[in-house]
């Protein structure tokens, strides 16, 4: 695979992240609190004060910092 190919895939899954993540909070305020509390800590974590919202996905965290490992040390 060409270093131009390997960089707009790698620049796609970083795009395709970070508007995951940048989804979750929206997601999250159109989902009732009820809802939120059957999804595993693992797949959404939220984290509600007064009227600050924080969600975010951990397994994403963890799922995209093996792929940039794998990146950077297989090649």
């Amino acid at each position: 695979m060409s270093w131009d190919k390997l960089f707009t895939v790698f620049g796609s899954v970083f795009i395709l992240i970070g508007v995951a993540l940048v989804l979750i909070p929206v997601i999250v305020r159109l989902i009732p609190q009820i809802e939120l509390e059957k999804i595993p800590w693992i797949i959404l974590y939220v984290y509600r004060k007064d009227n600050f919202l924080f969600a975010t996905s951990p397994i994403l965290i963890i799922i995209s910092i093996i792929y940039f490992l794998w990146k950077v040390l297989v090649g």
